[in-house]
């Protein structure tokens, strides 16, 4: 009779520490990375006519035009070339032209 009671508590010895693996990958993984999409969104819908921008490919411009219905941006990478992405390939807004160059 005691072999049975055994087998209980070896199964919750082995679901707990699964658990809380779980919940330590939970805060350790999923949620600063669901902040970090959030803050991203953020960023995209703020993106506004002459912002200078990085895009994830590395490329340094200043935004154009925007598209909304098309979820892309018309950039400005020199004088006369101009290059249509999507608001997604942004990673970082470097701030205002300020139209002295």
């Amino acid at each position: 009779m005691q072999g049975g009671s055994g087998q209980g508590g070896s199964a919750w010895g082995f679901l707990l520490p699964m658990i809380l693996i779980f919940a330590i990958m939970y805060f350790l993984i999923f949620r600063p990375q669901a902040k970090k999409q959030k803050q991203h969104q953020a960023m995209i819908n703020a993106l506004k006519k002459g912002d200078k921008i990085v895009t994830a490919g590395g490329i340094y411009g200043t935004i154009s035009g925007i598209k909304e219905k098309e979820k892309t941006l018309i950039v400005k990478i020199s004088d006369n070339v101009k290059v249509e992405m999507s608001k997604s390939s942004v990673a970082r807004v470097l701030g205002k032209e300020d139209g002295s160059s």
